[in-house]
């Protein structure tokens, strides 16, 4: 029964992270990127500093929150697009209800709460094709059959050396979307709150998959197959995701550089 009981918490640990993993990832690196850029801004020129990205980054946070709350049903009671608060440091909201016997709308909270780190690379990854001239091979350079740190290395450079060539550096899309670029991926991080919104639908996905593996044990069956094949989609929504680090990353570098003279 022991032996069972652990084999059911493995196959169950392995689904999650191969499906959920990227998520937590992400969204624990974006979190303190942006925690030292807002950082640099707040001892340089003041919190006031962060708005020239926040005045667009923020809505379209707070979009991918009111889209997916919408997706999953829950009812939208209050909704602040953008409404800095230099007390509380919050720059917008999307207050939402659900039925808490409804299992649609609890396991809907996971993907609320991080609803931003979903809306926002995907839209970036649709103005790099617009914007951009070359965008789709720009984005292509960063696609992967299998990853490999050798492979990433050279895909990454090569993404970097068109999308900061010479043609783009005198095509004002390209300005456009660099801008655009740094105000999202400045404010994909989700907040604490986001994230206690998203534990919650969590645990009800981890109890569901316990429950499901268990029941296709007993059986002699093995649901991580399907789960792996789904992993596969999520290797093409890779590249998006880089590229979201690399800007903030330069957000970051260039804050720091910029603003080095003013810190306090």
């Amino acid at each position: 029964m022991l032996n069972f009981l652990v084999q059911v918490i493995q196959i169950t640990f392995i689904q999650i992270v191969s499906i959920l993993g990227i998520f937590f990832l992400l969204g624990f690196i974006l979190a303190e990127i942006q925690r030292v850029t807002l950082k640099n801004y707040s001892r340089s020129v003041g919190w006031r500093g962060i708005l020239w990205t926040a005045w667009l980054g923020t809505p379209v946070h707070e979009y991918g929150h009111a889209f997916f709350a919408l997706l999953f049903k829950h009812r939208i009671t209050d909704i602040a697009l953008f409404s800095p608060n230099p007390q509380t440091g919050e720059l917008g909201h999307v207050n939402h209800t659900y039925r808490s016997r409804n299992l649609y709308q609890n396991i809907g909270n996971f993907f609320i709460g991080l609803a931003p780190l979903i809306f926002g690379p995907l839209l970036l990854a649709l103005l790099l094709v617009i914007l951009v001239p070359q965008g789709q091979e720009i984005f292509n350079q960063l696609s992967f059959q299998q990853i490999s740190i050798p492979l990433l290395i050279s895909g990454l450079g090569k993404s970097l050396s068109l999308l900061f060539s010479s043609a783009n550096l005198h095509h004002f899309g390209f300005w456009i979307f660099l801008y655009i670029s740094f105000a999202i991926a400045s404010h994909l991080a989700p907040s604490r709150e986001d994230l206690r919104g998203a534990g919650r639908g969590g645990l009800t996905i981890i109890i569901i998959l316990l429950l499901l593996n268990t029941l296709a044990l007993l059986v002699h069956g093995d649901l991580t197959i399907y789960f792996l094949n789904f992993t596969h989609f999520l290797i093409k929504l890779l590249p998006i995701y880089i590229y979201v680090l690399l800007i903030s990353l330069l957000h970051f570098s260039l804050s720091f550089l910029i603003l080095w003279p003013w810190r306090k």
